[in-house]
């Protein structure tokens, strides 16, 4: 069975609603659009790292926000102390932001269910085991990690080398 996506929108000059065609997509077996993937199996072994060529900081607002506006942030956590941004090095740096680290990006290639049960456990213990912080973001659509830049090229060997060993399996 498909179910279409629409966008429903309001036409501006004179207020009607209408909706534009966006996809169809498989729905799963409750009826709701068809999830990420959740077999711990098939992430592993088809998570394709992808490391993004710049480098992130973390900072938060509580301390070094100052003058960051939050639109130019890649992510923006809500904490009880104040609010964490994730932002290019760049705009940080532009700002006069201090940060404590620099970080590159890793995206896992696999549309990964929020639901799914251990891919960080085993992403965090294959990059632990070669001395490697792991600061794992999650999306909709796919997880990222967040490593130090001067281990980002180990840790993409790290991932594909669990990947490999998942194929094997």
């Amino acid at each position: 069975m498909w179910c279409c996506v629409v966008v429903y929108c309001q036409h501006k000059s004179c207020g009607r609603d209408f909706c534009k065609f966006v996809s169809a997509v498989p729905e799963n077996a409750s009826g709701g659009y068809m999830p990420g993937e959740t077999n711990l199996s098939v992430l592993l072994k088809s998570m394709e790292p992808e490391p993004d060529a710049g480098e992130y900081i973390f900072c938060s607002t509580a301390e070094s926000g100052q003058g960051v506006d939050a639109r130019d942030a890649w992510a923006v956590i809500s904490e009880d102390e104040g609010k964490t941004l994730i932002l290019k090095r760049e705009s940080a740096d532009r700002c006069g932001v201090r940060y404590e680290s620099v970080f590159r990006k890793i995206t896992l290639k696999i549309h990964s269910s929020l639901d799914a049960v251990g891919l960080t456990a085993a992403v965090s213990a294959a990059l632990a085991r070669q001395g490697i912080s792991a600061n794992v973001v999650a999306g909709y659509y796919h997880d990222h990690i967040f490593v130090q830049s001067a281990n980002a090229a180990e840790a993409v060997d790290a991932l594909k080398k669990l990947a490999a060993e998942n194929n094997n399996k």
